[in-house]
């Protein structure tokens, strides 16, 4: 049922962190051949890849287009359920809504608006009207009740959430004009108090170099647990994400979370800069209305933007030097949990990441 007349912080729910027990993940498939080179073949082997890995942890659904649907459930093991969902694009834990639970274990969906990462601004594709109704079709779905805001732009890759009261934010992806261009610094944190049920955000300056998305949080940081997190870093000073990543650092060493509590920040070396191939770029077709994907355009290429599943980590990998070193780090984070290397180039070429296409409902008691 949609609710029309509270908010979650008036009800008594909140957003739990994503490292919190799971219900179930949904993913949705790629195909759109405007954005996935050779017709998404490639993506969606990665996509295949991701599933099958969290599924060892919990249970796994892929929505798939209805032209989709058989290459889907012939490609994806038995054990992972694939249903019918009209969508634009995949990246489901941008539009997909953001759960909120209470201490009785219920939980409810906030379905914030979707607008492809800045509207007719700056988006990345048109149209994006049918990923903006996934939020809400999933809540039904689920039978759960759920918030919806009319026209406040929120994606779930721009905010982390530490399940404690803390959120973290960039201000480039959340203060740009085509998502909320009318509304101030203040009155964007007073949706989020009320929706994540919030007390204090941590907004850094920027994202990650280039990322296109305006710098979505989710390549840049990452939360292990409550006061604890990792932070995509670089020893080479050349890069231009090296003083991105040490102007984080030395606002968050300098940080408390809403408990009051000193960060723990674990520096996790991000690969080699990679950039997209001629052959990547050919083979996407150029449709007016997508981003295009040139020659040279770097990837944003980050460890941090791994998944955090019931028992297991799913992090990507690159065929790159610190691709153990990454490993190595997220082993020792999560001793409990089984650590799964993904190759996530595919991904990367379409603009995301494994921490994008991938969305957990929380543990429903």
């Amino acid at each position: 049922m949609k609710l029309t007349s509270s908010n979650p912080k008036k009800d008594g729910f909140y957003a739990p962190g994503e490292f919190e027990p799971h219900q179930e993940t949904y993913m949705i498939w790629p195909e759109r051949a405007d954005n996935w080179r050779n017709g998404g073949k490639p993506a969606q082997t990665a996509y295949a890849q991701v599933a099958q890995a969290i599924s060892m942890f919990e249970p796994v659904t892929m929505f798939v287009s209805a032209k989709q649907y058989k290459n889907a459930r012939q490609v994806l093991p038995a054990p992972i359920r694939v249903m019918e969902m009209s969508n634009n694009d995949a990246w489901i834990k941008d539009y997909g809504p953001i759960y909120v639970t209470n201490k009785k274990g219920e939980v409810r969906g906030v379905d914030w608006r979707f607008n492809a990462w800045g509207g007719l601004l700056d988006g990345l594709y048109f149209p994006w009207d049918q990923d903006d109704l996934i939020a809400e079709k999933l809540c039904e779905f689920n039978r759960i009740d759920y918030y919806s805001l009319d026209d406040f732009i929120l994606e779930g890759c721009s905010i982390h959430l530490d399940g404690e009261g803390t959120l973290f934010t960039t201000e480039e992806v959340l203060l740009s004009e085509g998502r909320n261009g009318k509304l101030s610094k203040g009155e964007i944190e007073e949706q989020l108090k009320s929706y994540c049920n919030v007390e204090k955000i941590i907004w850094l300056k920027q994202g990650f170099f280039l990322d296109e998305t305006n710098g979505d949080i989710d390549n840049m940081l990452n939360i292990v647990r409550p006061g604890e997190i990792v932070l995509t870093w670089t020893e080479d000073t050349e890069d231009p994400q090296y003083e991105i990543s040490k102007a984080a650092y030395e606002q968050l060493i300098n940080e408390t979370d809403a408990k009051g509590r000193k960060l723990t920040i674990h520096k996790m070396l991000m690969p080699e800069p990679m950039y997209i191939t001629t052959e990547e770029s050919q083979g996407v077709d150029p449709v007016n209305g997508m981003l295009p994907r040139f020659p040279g355009d770097r990837l944003t290429a980050s460890y941090v933007s791994y998944y955090t599943a019931n028992d297991g980590i799913i992090y990507p990998v690159f065929n790159d030097k610190n691709d153990q070193a990454a490993e190595a780090l997220l082993k020792q984070l999560y001793p409990n949990r089984k650590i799964i290397g993904v190759p996530a180039r595919e991904i990367l070429l379409g603009g995301g990441n494994i921490h994008c296409i991938a969305q957990s409902i929380p543990k429903i008691r």
